[in-house]
């Protein structure tokens, strides 16, 4: 494969499936090297071939893992195979490409069913757009790598089935799905209501279905929006969306969003991510920001006082916009704030939104809410910022923005946050992206940590 042509390869195929992953160069390279290795400071290297004179440097901000080099190898073995076809016609090479990249993922996830996830990956890619009865589809399987259908007939085999619009019905991957051993023979119907709880890392919806996909099954859900998401080990663990294929690596995103800040808090670290993961997968979009201690003030001349839903904030913001009266009218706000108590301010000039989100919270801290109702209150339209310790200090706020900022409004607010704490924006179509000021670099200027989905 030509240099340009593999440059493109990876950065279409290969980057978008490693959190934070970029090419960051290349060093030289001979035969003796093998296609891909772990680099330097946890860096991959990688080419297409063993003849090629280099190899690209990818590096992202946690080291790379040997099972990771491992699906590398493989993603790039199989594509070896196509370049060999010699096919020039490029429609037949990015589907074969991709199917490359699709079995080499599923021989990552499972060695006996790795035929049958490919072909059922292939047939729900295929059904992405279709309908039945005038709805779009959504289906869940489970490929059981471990128990065999005690009926192998023709007739019970998935490539089938599939053939039948009625077996689209019969689950939706959320409440219920449809079972196959590894062979691909039909084994029966599962309702997952009453699943006794177990920990999951998934988005909120496909809890149920997550928590089944353990002990040896393997899940496949294809959603009305027309992605596919592939769960193992009770995990989400790899989605394709818009035809993108990306990985989660849970634990490690979760690290990042320490901003390597002693004050961080595991427990409201989990529930932002599992909070972001949730807003992607509903498509509202959102921006959720977690403020370092120190920053707290900072970040509060960014937010209309109006927005704020604590009294210890509230303060905080009443004393910045009297010492700064030059900004008093930052919102447009002509209320005097001297000698107005939060109370006050909330009662007599009828904050009805605040009265109401105040009482939706009921003083509970961000990590303590029902996850459903923290995916809520970060998909109204603003940003969701919260203290160091979990206090909800806004939902739905509009961020003052520095004029003449490059980027789209919820992404200016994002960065803009992100000089004071971590911040993540999630796009309607899913992708979530988390900024924050890197310590190393002198400029303290704020960067992406990572982009998924």
């Amino acid at each position: 494969m030509e240099k340009e042509k593999f440059l493109e390869y990876v950065r279409a195929m290969i980057i978008p499936m490693f959190t934070g992953s970029v090419i960051v160069g290349e060093v030289e390279s001979n035969a003796r090297d093998s296609e891909v290795a772990l680099g330097p400071g946890g860096t991959v290297l990688i080419k297409p071939t063993k003849g090629d004179e280099y190899r690209l440097i990818l590096k992202r901000n946690l080291a790379f893992k040997t099972n990771e080099v491992s699906l590398i190898r493989s993603i790039i073995e199989e594509t070896d195979r196509v370049s060999n076809l010699g096919l020039e016609e490029n429609s037949y090479l990015t589907r074969l490409n991709m199917t490359a990249l699709e079995k080499a993922i599923c021989e990552s996830i499972s060695e006996g069913a790795s035929e049958t996830l490919l072909n059922t990956i292939m047939i729900l890619d295929s059904f992405a757009n279709r309908t039945y009865e005038g709805k779009r589809v959504n289906f869940g399987i489970i490929i059981n790598e471990v128990q065999e259908s005690e009926d192998k007939s023709s007739n019970l085999h998935y490539q089938n089935m599939f053939n039948n619009d009625f077996f689209y019905v019969l689950s939706n991957g959320m409440q219920s799905c449809v079972e196959f051993d590894k062979s691909g023979y039909y084994m029966g119907h599962m309702s997952l209501e009453k699943l006794r709880f177990k920990p999951t890392i998934c988005p909120y919806d496909y809890m149920s279905f997550a928590r089944y996909c353990d002990m040896g099954r393997i899940g496949i859900v294809l959603t009305v929006q027309g992605e596919i998401l592939l769960f193992k080990n009770r995990n989400l663990i790899y989605s394709k969306k818009r035809g993108v294929w990306s990985s989660y690596y849970h634990d490690e995103i979760i690290a990042l969003l320490s901003n390597r800040t002693s004050q961080s808090i595991k427990e409201i670290r989990k529930s932002l991510y599992y909070t972001a993961l949730d807003v992607s997968f509903a498509g509202t979009g959102g921006c959720i920001v977690y403020l370092n201690k120190e920053f707290t003030e900072q970040a509060l001349s960014h937010i209309d006082i109006d927005d704020v839903l604590t009294e210890k904030h509230y303060e905080m913001k009443r004393i910045q916009m009297l010492e700064t009266p030059k900004k008093k009218g930052l919102f447009s706000n002509s209320v005097d704030y001297s000698m107005m108590t939060y109370d006050e301010y909330v009662k007599d000039y009828e904050k009805t939104k605040t009265s109401a989100l105040k009482t939706t919270i009921a003083g509970r801290k961000f990590h303590e809410l029902n996850r459903k109702l923290r995916e809520e209150l970060a998909s109204i339209d603003g940003a969701t910022i919260i203290d160091w310790d979990g206090t909800i200090i806004a939902c739905g706020a509009i961020v003052r923005i520095d004029a003449g900022s490059p980027s789209g409004g919820r992404l200016a607010a994002t960065k803009t946050l992100g000089r004071y704490g971590v911040a993540l924006k999630i796009s309607q179509d899913g992708t979530m992206q988390a900024f924050m000021v890197d310590k190393k670099d002198r400029a303290k200027k704020v960067k992406e940590i990572f982009s998924v989905g």
